[in-house]
């Protein structure tokens, strides 16, 4: 928690109040016996019914005044805690959010979801019953250990054995219980990622009848986690009948040593009431300090995989002294011997890439799977950083850019579509909110999406499930492209936008953007020769290396990876005539 301290600072007013309500609660808990003890001793037995009234009144007041004490306390901790939560949530979230894709491959999506979800809230809960039981515990604890030496010195070896017999519990309970609470939250994690598999494979799952499999997947480890919360839940739920046998056996003690007390003269009978409540609010301190120390250990699990998030520190960086294209920008994209290998891997991903894009142009991508086209794509907003050589936007290197304003220059398709929950409005205008009904309809009549909006009842004000699971691949796609339109960057990246595509609707959409996007830099990575081959300029990858360059024709002669490609699509024929 030291780490995480800077999120609780803002709240250190409601933290002084907190510690002065827990004063008061504690003082009242320790002044009342005294007040017993005296109604006893100086109003029951001497039969002066003015003693009683006078501090039974007192002890109303003393009663309703901890009873505020103690809702007040509940209060500021909740505050306190949740607002710890929230912040320290945001920051999670603002991490995550500044990532490079390199920073995402450490982590699973599902083990990111839980630990900025049930790992906070962990943190949160221990947090809200530190804050009620960590400041209250040791005023309780000394204070009443104090008054029952003051009272009786004599009596103080019950209240010391008692403690020491917790003591020994709690640490047997926590030598068991710490390397639990890890593998419980792993657990969650794998839940959570079995989860999410299910539901976005759920389709895949049907279709080779494995629903029973992956449900046996699911309750094995489902009730590997259930077994392992009855175990620690056991164990936690031991404490409690073992603190009111070590009470009740505290109570006796007191009782049958302090009878001789009274007997010899040196103790009063009310002393003994007080005597007993004294030593349950020591051993009651003493439990609370044991359970604080028995959820410690899970909040540190959560804590340690909260820092892990938020300790990294992310590769890609805004510059210290930025540069800034100007006001209208060319768009001319240049990569210059350009090297990437992936974090932690010998082998270079792309190697010694070089080659321009000129505005008002189309240039295309194309290689066999695993040649690097989708990674060299996404090094051009930065999703990676390249490894060696640069990658220029007219003539400054995008690593001197702020990564906001170079992404704002960019609009990019990636390979897998990917809307969000909504309308197809929202979806459209995403990279550009403030985009007029009429540039929306633009984007969506030239990415060829009209015909099915059009057939929808709400048109644009139509829902999308979460991650586009309402609409085909193809119109998945297209929506995609018009969100790109509708950003109207100067530079536009499309990874294998068109593969979700029939041949008739690849084509109009083709014509279209060529008819629309004839200032704009267009990057196109197509698996299909039809979908690039009008490109101003074809690049041909290999094992991450260009290994041809140039338009279509002459690749055909120039090019034998790109032949072999061409051959393995088109038909000798086809080939002829293009």
């Amino acid at each position: 928690m030291k780490y995480l301290a800077k999120y609780i600072k803002p709240y250190l007013i409601g933290l002084l109040a907190l510690l002065f309500f827990v004063w008061g609660q504690s003082y009242v808990n320790l002044i009342l016996p005294d007040y017993t003890a005296k109604i006893i001793d100086q109003g029951i037995i001497l039969k002066n019914i003015n003693i009683i009234w006078s501090e039974g009144t007192k002890m109303l007041l003393l009663t309703i005044l901890g009873g505020l004490c103690t809702i007040l306390i509940g209060f500021i901790a909740a505050k306190v805690s949740a607002g710890f939560a929230k912040r320290l949530r945001k920051a999670v979230f603002d991490k995550i959010e500044r990532f490079s894709l390199n920073e995402f491959n450490i982590f699973s999506s599902s083990s990111l979801i839980t630990r900025a979800t049930n790992d906070v809230q962990q943190i949160q809960n221990v947090l809200s019953m530190m804050l009620r039981m960590s400041l209250l515990a040791p005023f309780m604890g000394i204070g009443a250990i104090i008054k029952v030496y003051q009272l009786a010195p004599s009596l103080s070896w019950i209240i010391l054995t008692a403690i020491c017999v917790l003591a020994l519990m709690i640490t047997i309970l926590f030598l068991i219980a710490i390397p639990k609470f890890t593998i419980i939250q792993k657990m969650v994690d794998k839940l959570g990622l079995q989860i999410r598999e299910m539901l976005t494979g759920i389709r895949v799952i049907r279709a080779y009848n494995n629903d029973q499999k992956q449900q046996l997947k699911f309750d094995k480890t489902n009730t590997e986690l259930m077994n392992l919360n009855i175990l620690i839940n056991r164990l936690i739920s031991m404490m409690q009948p073992a603190m009111t046998l070590i009470m009740g056996l505290s109570a006796v003690a007191v009782i049958w040593a302090g009878a001789y007390l009274v007997a010899s003269g040196h103790l009063q009978i009310g002393s003994i009431l007080a005597l007993t409540q004294y030593v349950s609010q020591a051993i009651m301190a003493f439990l609370m300090i044991s359970i604080i120390f028995i959820i410690i250990p899970r909040a540190t699990v959560s804590v340690r995989r909260i820092n892990e998030i938020l300790s990294i520190i992310p590769e890609i960086n805004d510059p210290a002294e930025p540069k800034h294209l100007t006001e209208k920008i060319h768009g001319l994209l240049e990569f210059k011997k350009v090297d990437f290998s992936y974090k932690g891997s010998e082998q270079a991903v792309l190697s010694d890439i070089s080659f321009i894009a000129y505005p008002g142009q189309t240039t295309a991508i194309i290689g066999g799977t695993g040649s690097g086209k989708t990674t060299l794509l996404n090094l051009i907003p930065r999703l990676y950083d390249v490894t060696g050589g640069a990658i220029t936007i007219d003539g400054i290197d995008i690593r001197d850019l702020p990564q906001h304003e170079l992404r704002e220059y960019i609009g990019y398709v990636p390979q897998k579509a990917s809307l969000f929950s909504g309308t197809i409005k929202s979806n459209v205008a995403y990279g550009r909110p403030s985009a007029s009904l009429t540039e929306i309809t633009e984007a969506i009549n030239t990415a060829q999406a009209a015909e099915f909006i059009n057939d929808l009842a709400d048109g644009l004000d139509s829902a999308i499930a979460q991650a586009g699971n309402n609409v085909s691949g193809g119109q998945k796609q297209r929506l995609a492209i018009a969100r790109a339109l509708v950003k109207k960057p100067p530079i536009f990246l499309f990874d294998d936008s068109f593969s979700a595509l029939d041949f008739k609707t690849d084509a109009a959409l083709r014509q279209a953007l060529q008819n629309n996007l004839k200032t704009s830099t267009i990057i196109i990575v197509a698996q299909r020769i039809s979908t690039i081959m009008q490109a101003d300029n074809i690049i041909v990858l290999d094992n991450g290396k260009i290994v041809g360059q140039g338009k279509h024709q002459d690749l055909l002669t120039s090019s034998a990876v790109y032949r072999e490609i061409a051959e393995s699509q088109l038909s000798a024929t086809e080939l002829k005539k293009k």
